[in-house]
């Protein structure tokens, strides 16, 4: 069991398809869109894997490494569900402002947080804030790290309101996006079942970012999308 869990979480950090596991979407070939969550895990995680193992969708997770350190078995569950797992620093700050051991220093810890718990290191970053710079996505590349940012943001934080994320999502719904969202508002994951009903009504295939990519990550030191 050890040998299979092992593998399984390498899997999904590195968007290989594990043996016997359904058949990958090919976003060339069906409309794909990559839901992601920063600032997690958080006290209502677990009830947003709950929706979206009820409906066979896979996101992508973007976390924190104090919260790593907090909520270890959330993070084991998110990776043993299939969805894919980011680095989001240690503790949230304005990247740009910091100097660059402190950078370091914020994906470093984040790194070891997750592979202290998971086993395996990730190989894609979200600066906070999506305050990012050339150094900092030169700094996050040393870290063998691609920056992973977005095409569109709920601004979920500020709306508080289940129906005006739902329609925040819907509005920026494209082909092949990456829409920002948080597992720390209650709101968002209040209005996921809709969410997820309306977008596979609307015909889309909801990802991880690994996965919009055909199974790979983008190399590290570049910035997607």
């Amino acid at each position: 069991m050890l040998i299979q869990g092992l593998l399984v979480t390498s899997l999904v950090l590195s968007g290989a398809p594990a043996a016997g596991a359904k058949a990958r979407v090919d976003c060339a070939k069906v409309t794909c869109l990559a839901l992601t969550f920063d600032d997690g895990p958080g006290p209502r995680t677990g009830a947003l894997l709950d929706v979206l193992k009820r409906e066979r969708v896979h996101a992508t997770f973007f976390l924190m490494g104090k919260h790593v350190e907090q909520l270890p078995k959330v993070v084991r569950r998110t990776m043993a569900e299939g969805h894919a797992i980011g680095n989001h620093t240690y503790s949230h700050p304005s990247l740009p402002t910091l100097l660059d051991q402190e950078i370091i220093d914020e994906i470093r810890l984040t790194q070891d947080a997750i592979q202290e718990v998971t086993g395996r290191r990730p190989r894609m970053f979200r600066p906070p804030y999506g305050n990012t710079d050339d150094r900092v996505l030169r700094l996050a590349g040393s870290q063998d790290l691609s920056q992973v940012l977005w095409t569109g943001t709920t601004l979920d934080w500020k709306l508080r309101d289940p129906a005006r994320i739902k329609a925040a999502v819907l509005r920026l719904a494209k082909p092949n996006g990456v829409i920002l969202m948080h597992d720390t508002v209650p709101q968002t994951v209040q209005a996921m079942p809709e969410i997820l009903k309306e977008l596979k009504k609307r015909g889309y295939h909801l990802v991880t970012v690994p996965t919009l990519l055909g199974g790979r990550t983008p190399d590290a030191g570049v910035s997607f999308p």
